[in-house]
């Protein structure tokens, strides 16, 4: 039997960027339906929604929290996730699992950038969005500077149900508008109240404020409009329909005012949440999809086939993987087998678990808008689609920021090299973002993430979670070299050391080639003054010195060898005396043809807002970058340009905070480029002390 039916189910999720107070809101609430015994606080380290060790000691959430909660007969489903852009594949994930987005404002800073672009996201995973602005007892707290950020940045219409008795020290509680009650709030966290008339001197701004909300009500049907228009007055019923249709519709964005800190207003937006939020039978579903293109509705019934989406992979060493889902249709059981359809298998279920911060309970059975967890599914990852089905029909896969920051990651002891790459599998298992890969040229391992909080953060979890300890510094450049003359030399080896020697004799022309053509061996020789099992030997000591430029030491490329003379003695020739030859000539040629040092130049696009245009396109001047061109997308513009990789390392925190973090860009190699030479003298000397140095 399931916990909660359909219909009296709400998920939400808490979303906004750091520091709001979305966890402090989620404690209150926990606290406010008896799910907690005391009331959680992050700075106390007694939340029970920041309960990992890495987010007790920044005191901001870094991964998506799990509770649930029963208000006035609903049961309510709670996904706290991280505001910090570093980790927003977590509220990204959240998005596609939840119904109802609750977006917490901090009544001091009002919106902040990375507020806006969760705001996109939500609107276009057509979540339902309502707003708590918090901080109300807080210094400088300005509710109405909120309202008028919202219709600007937000662009939609504030509807006020609560509003703030004060504020700062003299905050007291909410104002009802609907309902034109005062409620009175206790300051010591027990979210204790008493209902009061509405002081007198907020009469006048009630009635405005009650006058507004009521028309924009009123326009979400035209009959409500109609009667409204004719002094009709509207029932409590008629406004309760015409809320909730709203909210679905996006017409507005109702808005609570309250302090989650002393546990103020809170208990207004909670029976908000389960009288006006609709439940997941409500929203329209995603569809499923196969690889030709055909689509199956789902319908979120508990009769349909199962359909589950995994949208978060937790990996503990001790108990393994677990698989959080959303249930979008049919039931599951414990002891049932699903269908991945992502990857092919099937999978085996055990038990059916909720999370409850870091606490797990079973469950018996899971249906349309749950949130559940299964552990221990062998194949499945993040992303996934599970169906009771043996169908190949996949829900849409999520878009994730590209990642935007590169470090070399290397073991700090000798022994840990084995155990690095399989502890970060499974981090990556865990964040979709995070990515590790080795680089063929310069044999570093390298770790891409959003930013250098999040690569540091997933260092901290190697050393706690698998005892990895790592060092992190920038990543090498790839340089290459070619040349820009063409010479002819003679390389000669010749050695005798009794009984058998070496000989071999190679004269070769190495000439250059457009940039990106690659290496050409041509075989000249005529009459047999090499032999010809001599000559891939010749090539393969090229080939074998062109790894090692005489500048830096990286790979030359580019070039053109033509194997046009040379001689072999019938006792001494070999394979290998040819091979050593090849190299020789191939090191003297260098030496001739004016070699060049090459590095790569990367696409670049950046999103940023208007304002900031001047700022970034100087700071891509003094880089060396080259910009291409301009679209702007609304109050955006979209820049493209090239630059060089060597520029663009450490760019992610720089453009964070010339933007104040409302930029955004991803990186793509274009070509390679001549190095100026004044930076050339310079990485070659740099290269010189470093060998000179072992």
């Amino acid at each position: 039997m399931r916990r909660y039916t359909t219909e009296n189910l709400r998920d939400i999720i808490l979303i906004s960027h750091a520091g709001a107070g979305k966890t402090s809101l989620g404690e209150a609430m926990l606290f406010n339906a008896k799910a907690t015994s005391r009331l959680g606080k992050v700075l106390e380290g007694t939340s029970v929604l920041d309960f990992e060790p890495e987010e007790q000691k920044r005191q901001s959430s870094v991964f998506s929290a799990m509770h649930n909660f029963k208000w006035k007969n609903k049961g309510v489903l709670l996904l706290d996730t991280p505001g910090d852009a570093n980790f927003s594949s977590e509220a990204i994930l959240g998005l596609k699992s939840s119904d109802n987005a609750i977006f917490v404002i901090d009544a001091i800073d009002s919106i902040k950038p990375h507020t806006e672009n969760l705001w996109n996201m939500a609107k276009e995973d057509g979540l339902t969005r309502t707003c708590f602005v918090n901080k109300m007892d807080r210094e400088r707290a300005d509710f109405d500077q909120v309202l008028a950020d919202i219709a600007e940045i937000f662009e939609t219409k504030a509807l006020p149900l609560t509003i703030p008795i004060g504020k700062e020290d003299a905050f007291q509680g909410v104002v009802d508008v609907l309902r034109k009650k005062a409620y009175l709030f206790e300051k010591n966290g027990s979210g204790s109240f008493k209902e009061a008339d509405v002081p007198g001197d907020m009469a006048d701004l009630l009635e405005e404020t009650y006058a507004k909300v009521i028309e924009d009500l009123a326009e979400v049907d035209d009959a409500l409009m109609e009667k409204y228009l004719e002094g009709g007055e509207l029932s409590s019923a008629e406004l309760a329909s015409a809320l909730t249709a709203g909210v679905l519709k996006g017409n507005f964005l109702p808005v609570f005012a309250g302090s989650a800190l002393l546990n103020m207003g809170v208990q207004p937006l909670m029976d908000f949440i389960v009288t006006s939020l609709p439940s997941p039978k409500d929203r329209a579903m995603p569809e499923l999809k196969n690889a030709e293109g055909k689509t199956r509705p789902i319908k979120p019934e508990e009769s349909e086939p199962f359909v589950g989406y995994v949208f978060k992979t937790m990996s503990d060493p001790y108990t393994g993987k677990l698989s959080m889902i959303r249930c979008l249709s049919g039931t599951l059981n414990p002891d049932s087998s699903v269908y991945n359809a992502s990857r092919s298998v099937k999978e085996r279920v055990g038990s059916i678990i909720t999370l409850e911060g870091k606490t797990t309970k079973p469950l018996d059975q899971v249906g349309p808008g749950d949130i559940f967890a299964v552990a221990k599914l062998k194949e499945t990852k993040t992303g996934d689609t599970l169906l009771s089905d043996t169908l190949d029909m996949t829900l849409p896969s999520p878009k994730f920021p590209e990642a935007s920051m590169n470090m070399a990651i290397s073991p700090k002891a000798k022994g840990d090299e084995d155990k690095i790459m399989p502890a970060l599998q499974k981090l990556m298992e865990e964040d979709p973002v995070l990515k590790v890969y080795r680089d063929e040229q310069t044999g570093e391992f390298i770790i891409s993430g959003l930013g250098q909080l999040h690569i540091e953060l997933t260092v901290d979890r190697l050393k706690r979670r698998y005892n990895v300890e790592v060092e992190l510094k920038p990543p090498k450049v790839p340089y290459k070299e070619t040349i820009t003359a063409t010479a002819k030399v003679q390389g000669k080896y010749k050695k005798q050391t009794g009984g058998h020697g070496q000989y071999g004799d190679v004269q070769i022309e190495v000439s250059p080639k457009e940039r990106g053509e690659g290496f050409e061996f041509e075989n000249a020789i005529v009459g047999g003054v090499i032999p010809r099992q001599y000559i891939p030997a010749v090539e393969k000591g090229i080939m074998e010195a062109m790894k090692e430029g005489p500048l830096t030491g990286n790979p030359v490329v580019d070039f053109k060898v033509s194997l046009f003379y040379g001689s072999y003695h019938e006792v001494d020739s070999s394979e290998m005396a040819f091979k050593i030859a090849g190299s020789m000539a191939f090191k003297k040629a260098m030496e001739e043809c004016r070699p060049i040092l090459l590095e790569p130049i990367m696409n670049i696009t950046i999103m940023v807002p208007e304002e900031c245009m001047g700022d970034v396109m100087g700071d891509l001047n003094s880089r060396r970058g080259k910009i291409e061109g301009m679209t702007a997308k609304g109050k955006y513009q979209e820049l493209k340009a090239t630059i060089p990789q060597a520029e663009v390392l450490m760019y992610a925190p720089d453009l964070t905070s010339m933007t104040s973090g409302r930029g955004t860009f991803s990186l793509s190699f274009s070509h390679y480029e001549q190095v100026p030479y004044n930076i050339q003298e310079k990485l070659v000397a740099e290269a010189k002390a470093a060998r000179e140095g072992k």
